[in-house]
């Protein structure tokens, strides 16, 4: 078998150098890398990732904790986060806790302290102070996605303004009989997602001078199928019905448009629909929406920890905002309401 003696030969340079551009650590010139890569490929070399780990003191493994993989946000921010690392050849492992305090518990009083790990990325969790205390007294450089945290770098978007501007879409369009779709109480937990979203819904009409009719005020489970059986009730009440609503989702908002038509209403005709998120299929439903790019929120906590661990250069102070930026997707699920 080849040695990284016999790549560091071919490839001429030292052996540090193979090193560094095959673990990533440290700074080697492009040429440099590219030519070790080459050798390295030629030669069947791989590097030992533990030799490399015990010599660095990096295991070149970053955690990443959700409350779930099967929604679509947490979904891609996983995509995101894993291609990055990949690109830097980092491995992730990640810990589900299903939402379930039991599991919650496993996870930051045994298996993160367990686990040799660069650091940890969170989503939507908020921490508490003993679970901020666990991680801290390991050292290990921490980012947290979907919400703020107490001297904790933090990547998250503006749930309040988010809602607000949505709701502003269809009051500027004449809507004034509008229906807000967040979730039930479960999945208003750590930073209270659907909660912000609703208080924007809510500033946004009291700024317009239009009353939020409670009866209007629903809740799902952030699925397609749980939004269906929502909106078609609300949509079959004999006593009116909205002429627009606001969903917490886009999962939401498509089996809001579904409900709609399956009662015979045209959308945006009889019904306009918004969302929030940017799912792709937002093209298939015509879904008016905003993005919020989970998939590059994944990618640039990666960047972030990578900063952190000082395997790249940090931003200038002051130059990122406040708030990952967000996108106002306008399509054919909006329109002036019938007669307007």
């Amino acid at each position: 078998m080849s040695s990284i003696k016999d790549v560091a030969q071919r490839a001429g340079v030292s052996v540090a150098t193979v090193s560094r551009a095959l673990s990533g650590n440290g700074k080697v010139s492009a040429a440099s890398r590219d030519a070790v890569h080459l050798a390295a490929k030629e030669l069947g070399y791989v590097l030992s990732y533990n030799a490399s780990s015990l010599a660095s003191g990096r295991s070149r493994n970053i955690g990443m904790v959700m409350p779930t993989v099967s929604r679509w946000y947490y979904a891609n921010v996983l995509q995101g986060a894993t291609q990055e690392l990949n690109e830097r050849g980092y491995d992730l492992t990640l810990y589900n806790t299903s939402g379930e305090q039991r599991h919650r518990d496993a996870v930051f009083q045994d298996l993160l302290m367990r686990q040799r790990l660069d650091a940890v990325i969170t989503v939507t969790l908020k921490l508490t102070d003993p679970e901020l205390h666990q991680l801290r007294s390991v050292g290990k450089p921490l980012v947290a996605l979907g919400g703020l945290l107490p001297e904790v770098q933090t990547i998250r978007v503006d749930d309040f303004n988010i809602a607000s501007l949505a709701t502003e879409h269809l009051v500027s369009l004449g809507h004034t009989d509008i229906a807000f779709l967040g979730g039930a109480d479960v999945f208003n937990v750590d930073f209270k997602l659907p909660g912000a979203r609703l208080d924007g819904f809510e500033y946004a009409l009291d700024q317009a001078d239009i009353a939020v009719n409670p009866q209007w005020l629903l809740d799902a489970d952030f699925t397609t199928a749980g939004a269906y059986q929502k909106v078609r009730s609300l949509l079959s009440n004999p006593r009116g019905r909205p002429t627009a609503l606001l969903c917490a989702s886009d999962e939401m908002a498509f089996g809001a448009i579904l409900a709609a038509r399956d009662l015979g209403l045209n959308v945006p005709r009889d019904f306009s629909v918004v969302g929030i998120d940017g799912h792709e299929l937002g093209d298939l439903f015509g879904l008016t929406t905003i993005a919020q790019h989970p998939h590059a929120q994944g990618e640039a906590a990666v960047r972030r920890i990578m900063e952190l661990l000082g395997e790249e250069d940090a931003a200038p102070s002051g130059t990122s905002p406040e708030f990952f930026p967000t996108e106002f997707v306008l399509r054919t699920s909006t329109a002036p309401p019938a007669g307007a």
